[in-house]
């Protein structure tokens, strides 16, 4: 019976270590978010006196002041269309690929297979200068969709990668019966496949979602004209140009994170799901 004891108040302790360790590293990630939304409501001489207080007087017009001179309506627009179509194609390209891959036999399949992980061993910034020249030889430079063609390739890899090893799982006997009752190769995949793999479809369109919302570096080099930059391109130029305005800044960037906040709030659920799912089945 001690010895029971003594066992169960080892557990005990291991778990209340283990939540107030999560609790820590959850304060000193989610600090900087609050103390950014908290500044973004001051004014520059507050700011200036008071960077780790409340805001004696919340001035709002911080966030008029920030939309209307960042010109948040076009960032966010533009933002909006590459963020959804990019994950949509990505997701749609990898979900039919790791279709094909997981559950088809042929000659090359391990090959092929290979060669869309090997994409995540490449560097994305060593790729920069070859694809800005790319991008110029093919006429691709500063138009609407220019910045859909590196986000899809260089996030198809793992997103392959993760619906590959949840499909895997799937007997064998649900495509049979499907094609005993007449169905085809690609009424399996839409009708049967891509239900079941729904967990791990969630979690590649938020992996999808927040890499391209944030992303930065080929939104830099690809794009140059103002109507056409993404948010993190538009808010950097943004805070070039009115480095006194802590203020402006700050509330600039808070509603920038709010649509990736809320997504991820929304769906984090899914992440944890699709990839537990994903690394037992595979």
């Amino acid at each position: 019976m001690a010895k029971t004891n003594e066992i169960t108040k080892k557990r005990s302790f291991k778990k209340v270590s283990i939540y107030i360790a999560l609790i820590i590293f959850a304060i000193i990630n989610a600090y900087p978010i609050i103390w950014m939304a908290i500044n973004s409501f001051k004014s520059e001489k507050e700011f200036a006196t008071n960077q780790f207080g409340f805001p004696k007087k919340f001035i709002v017009e911080n966030y008029t002041a920030a939309w209307d001179i960042a010109n948040l309506g076009v960032l966010f627009k533009n933002s909006i269309f590459i963020t959804v179509t990019a994950t949509v194609l990505t997701v749609f390209i990898g979900a039919l690929a790791s279709y094909f891959l997981s559950r088809f036999d042929f000659k090359m399949s391990k090959w092929l297979y290979g060669f869309f992980i090997f994409g995540l061993l490449i560097p994305i910034h060593a790729t920069l200068v070859p694809m800005f020249i790319l991008m110029k030889n093919l006429g691709l430079l500063n138009t609407p969709i220019t910045l859909l063609f590196p986000y899809i390739a260089f996030h198809l890899p793992i997103t392959i990668f993760i619906l590959t090893s949840f499909m895997k799982g799937f007997p064998k006997d649900i495509e049979e019966s499907a094609i005993m009752d007449g169905c085809g190769v690609f009424r399996i995949f839409w009708s049967i496949i891509l239900p079941m793999s729904r967990p791990a479809i969630a979690t590649t369109v938020i992996l999808n979602f927040i890499y391209n919302w944030n992303e930065f570096s080929f939104a830099l080099v690809l794009i140059n004209d103002p109507e056409l930059q993404t948010l993190p391109l538009g808010l950097a130029n943004f805070a070039g140009q009115f480095t006194t305005d802590y203020g402006a800044q700050m509330a600039g960037l808070t509603m920038s994170l709010i649509p990736i906040v809320i997504f991820y709030m929304i769906f984090e659920k899914n992440i944890v799901k699709g990839m537990t799912a994903g690394a037992v089945k595979g």
